[in-house]
């Protein structure tokens, strides 16, 4: 059976010691805020406001990832929670753009090796297979005389 790509409510885990549904009611985009404070032994308080900028997820070594357009740090997302506060920096609230469907583009990827999984949107920037923007075609009045 192929490996699942991961999302952040199957990456962010309880530790061992506690029960598997301990962290069952906090939101997908929290769930690495509660991880980070255990793994660090110290409070996290996640950001209060919302940043306006806007992040697209990707799919990176078979993870969803966001990337801080502050910082540059990046954390595992879920398309369940499209939003994004990183830790490092604890800039706001980021809203995320996933795929219309994010299903259909992991099942996509189900034929490579995980390491291999890799999937950008074509809106996304920094996205290294963007089509380049098409050259307008000069109109009439914008050619030489």
């Amino acid at each position: 059976m192929p490996i699942a790509v991961v999302r952040a409510e199957t990456y962010y885990l309880p530790p061992p010691r506690e029960p598997a549904d301990v962290w069952a009611d906090v939101p997908a985009a929290e769930l690495v805020w509660r991880w980070m404070e255990y793994r660090t032994s110290r409070r996290l308080i996640p950001p209060e406001g919302d940043v306006e900028d806007l992040a697209f997820a990707r799919i990176n070594q078979n993870r969803w990832l966001a990337d801080c357009s502050s910082c540059g740090s990046a954390a595992i997302v879920s398309p369940t929670d499209p939003r994004y506060a990183c830790t490092e920096c604890q800039w706001g609230w980021f809203p995320l753009v996933f795929p219309a469907d994010p299903a259909a583009v992991e099942a996509s990827l189900m034929g490579l090796k995980p390491g291999l999984r890799n999937w950008w949107h074509d809106d996304d920037p920094t996205n290294p297979n963007r089509p380049p923007d098409p050259v307008p075609d000069p109109g009439p009045e914008d050619e030489p005389a």
